[in-house]
């Protein structure tokens, strides 16, 4: 879509321009958030593996990094979805480290922090949405609910189907409604299984779910057909 198009770059455009300017001067950024991160780095350092780094400047330059990367990937259209959420995940400790409103005494500068807050806060309500933009396609979450209606479906047209069948041939099948019902059974736990696990994990199971019952009424028409005297 044109929408798509034009929006992604001009959303993109400022954590580019920002991105680029931090790997520039990391120095000039690292004193407005050096007490976030420093603060930061206290409470969490010692779990953290050595290989992370904890010095500011590094912390800087790696969130200046991301930007720019993440933010060329969905000005381009590139993984939008993914670019997307790694800018969400850049721009909460950028605006808690350099838009402290709260702590400014100054009215004016505070005023100021406070519109920088608000700005951010707005860019990051965008970026949400940007990754939860499917590009116009069913969602994970649609598609697992619409598999296990389909599958549910089938279960009961098999419900049905068994029913009549057994009900038809049962004088003539001895032992074979029985093993017909626990055919169906089983294929109906198969479905089931299947459907919960759909609902979890999406299409892949979903798929899985729509086979299980489609199989179902073979397996019991072998079953009854086997029982049948010859």
């Amino acid at each position: 879509m044109i929408l798509r198009r034009i929006a992604r770059p001009m959303l993109a455009g400022i954590f580019i321009a920002g991105g680029i300017n931090v790997l520039r001067n990391p120095e000039a950024h690292v004193e407005a958030s050096k007490p976030f991160l420093t603060d930061a780095v206290d409470k969490v350092g010692p779990s953290l593996p050595q290989q992370v780094p904890t010095d500011p400047v590094a912390l800087v330059r790696i969130d200046g990094a991301v930007k720019v990367g993440a933010g060329v990937l969905l000005a381009l259209g590139k993984f939008p979805r993914l670019s997307a959420l790694l800018l969400s995940g850049s721009m909460v400790p950028t605006t808690l480290a350099a838009h402290r409103f709260w702590e400014e005494k100054d009215p004016e500068v505070r005023q100021q922090q406070q519109i920088h807050f608000l700005k951010n806060v707005s860019l990051l309500g965008g970026l949400l949405l940007a990754a939860a933009d499917t590009g116009g396609k069913p969602s994970l979450g649609w598609r697992a609910k619409r598999a296990g209606r389909r599958a549910s479906q089938s279960a009961h047209e098999l419900s049905a189907w068994t029913a009549g069948t057994t009900d038809s041939v049962g004088s003539t099948l001895g032992k074979a409604p029985q093993r017909a019902r626990k055919v169906v059974t089983s294929a109906a736990d198969d479905a089931r299984k299947a459907f919960e696990a759909a609902v979890a994990d999406g299409g892949k199971q979903a798929r899985k779910a729509r086979r299980a019952v489609e199989k179902a009424p073979k397996r019991a028409r072998k079953t009854i057909e086997a029982a049948l005297p010859r």
